[in-house]
């Protein structure tokens, strides 16, 4: 899986040459910095980009208010794009998945601070999901319905709140089967599955698959449910995202295998910044997630019910997936 790696890196170097001839150098000075009077906030799409455009927005209000400085929000292509801005002093705070997280910690010389909590827990997994249950569950396909009123179905145990399930069914995947990831550079819906694939079946997903790349996990699961891939992966339960506009994506996609729990996604801030500032910026979000109003933004940019100090022993795990993967 090597080679994997490598296009990721290239990535990131054209990224980094873009950004040379065009971009601040404001993140390569050595000295630490206090709070500026404008602050950029970096995220990527999780969702409809324009309307993550919007709720970002409002996130970046709130948390300026918290911090008594201008707080403008940019939306990055995808996380490898955004450990650029970072890494360049295009962004001083990013919200990451954990793979890219780490990324930023090891690429841009950032902080990691903040890690997201969702129904409590600080982990989650990649789910896996299907529209040919007929060939990928091994058992009878179930259907519960949560406290919402949402039907969702799974086989293989995938129900389970934690993984890994439904190996067994990952080992019926053969050669030049197209699946739905979701980037390169997203933790469930990439590295993890595909290192679990690769662990199951000795399957190569650079070489020995059809991957294709949705470029947001609910465009993922909108792969599975309308038939332009038999196999999807995404973030649990990101069914839920597409139902206003796919109602039946909770049955039409079932989930039918899990990955090993993974660290939540997180925040980091800029090297640069001093002790001070970074805990200023740490404090301000955790006031955010403290307040109704404050986490019904966190809550709209990418379903966080709460904010805990960033894990940095689960990051580490993370991180030695990241290596694995690139065979380092």
């Amino acid at each position: 899986m090597k080679r994997s790696a490598s296009i990721a890196a290239a990535t990131v170097a054209a990224a980094l040459a873009l950004s040379a001839c065009g971009g601040s150098d404001e993140g390569s000075g050595s000295e630490e910095r206090d709070l500026p009077e404008t602050l950029t906030l970096g995220l990527v799409p999780s969702q409809d980009q324009d309307q993550l455009v919007e709720d970002a927005g409002v996130l970046g209000d709130l948390l300026g208010e918290q911090l008594g400085v201008t707080v403008e929000a940019s939306v990055s292509t995808d996380y490898a794009a955004l450990v650029v801005a970072m890494q360049t002093g295009q962004a001083d705070i990013g919200m990451f998945g954990p793979i890219a997280l780490v990324q930023a910690v090891d690429q841009a010389g950032a902080e990691a601070v903040l890690q997201s909590v969702r129904y409590g827990s600080s982990t989650y997994h990649t789910q896996w999901m299907t529209n040919d249950p007929d060939t990928y569950c091994l058992d009878d396909v179930m259907t519960e319905t949560n406290d919402d009123g949402n039907e969702l179905s799974y086989c293989n145990g995938a129900e389970a709140p934690e993984g890994p399930t439904g190996e067994d069914a990952l080992a019926l995947i053969e050669q030049g089967t197209t699946i739905s990831f979701v980037d390169e550079s997203s933790a469930s819906g990439y590295y993890y599955p595909a290192t679990q694939l690769a662990e199951v079946q000795g399957i190569d997903p650079l070489t020995d698959i059809t991957s294709v790349f949705a470029g947001g996990h609910p465009n993922s699961v909108l792969n599975v449910v309308r038939g332009d891939a038999p196999i999807g992966t995404s973030y649990n339960d990101a069914r839920l995202d597409v139902l206003e506009e796919e109602p039946d994506a909770g049955t039409k996609a079932v989930v039918f295998a899990s990955s090993p729990e993974i660290p939540n996604d997180g925040v980091a801030v800029s090297g640069t910044f001093s002790d001070e500032a970074s805990q200023k910026i740490t404090d301000a979000f955790l006031a955010l997630a403290d307040s109704e109003e404050g986490l019904a933004a966190l809550d709209a940019v990418y379903g966080i019910e709460g904010l805990e100090p960033a894990d940095l022993d689960a990051l580490d795990a993370a991180r030695q997936v990241a290596a694995n993967f690139g065979g380092e």
